[in-house]
């Protein structure tokens, strides 16, 4: 049996590799007490919505401790969890008909887009639903109601600014741009130009 060729990329492979090949290993790694050991602040995290306690006035008008919000266990012995407090079903079933109702007001329903921000409200809504604070406003649904208008207007923007740019390269393409181009000019036109008047004398 021949002995096996050996190929011009094999060689050089094994060129490399013995070029590359360090004689010195190095025992201590500077940055590996930095990895093992990351820095964290355990005083400080983020979490889902602002943290609160719940106080009632006793007989003595003083403030009472009754609850905590991220806390598991009782309020002695509990400890703190950033995990806790979720969006319940309930909450989630609000926020999607708010959201539906919403879409059919008069000044949105008539756009084809309408599902994109209804999908875009509830987007904000499950990312910002529950960091509503209590201490700065007693209206949640005005907060509420605030992201979804926002989140409809930013999608309104967005499909205008891309019917725009559509427009402008069919017409640089010499072709018939979308209807409301089209009239958008008509108005600007008849408000320039004034009433017809004949300068006839009978």
């Amino acid at each position: 049996m021949a002995p096996k060729k050996i190929t011009k990329a094999a060689a050089k492979k094994r060129k490399l590799e013995d070029l590359l090949e360090l004689d010195d290993t190095v025992e201590d790694d500077p940055l590996a007490g930095l990895i093992d050991e990351p820095i964290l602040d355990p005083t400080h995290m983020r979490v889902n919505f602002p943290p609160f306690f719940h106080y009632r006035v006793d007989e003595n008008k003083e403030p009472v401790l009754v609850g905590k919000s991220h806390w598991r266990g009782d309020l002695e012995t509990g400890e703190f969890s950033k995990d806790h407090g979720e969006m319940t079903r309930t909450l989630a079933k609000m926020f999607m008909k708010l959201c539906e109702r919403y879409a059919t007001r008069s000044n949105w329903r008539g756009y084809t887009y309408n599902e994109e921000m209804r999908g875009q409200a509830l987007l904000q809504l499950s990312q910002i639903g529950l960091q509503f604070d209590e201490s700065k406003s007693q209206n949640p649904f005005a907060y509420y109601t605030a992201a979804i208008t926002n989140s409809f207007t930013r999608i309104l923007n967005i499909e205008k600014k891309m019917q725009n740019i559509r427009d402008d390269i069919l017409e640089m393409n010499g072709l018939n741009p979308s209807w409301t181009r089209q009239n958008s000019g008509k108005h600007s036109m008849e408000a320039m130009s004034g009433p017809v008047v004949s300068t006839l004398d009978e």
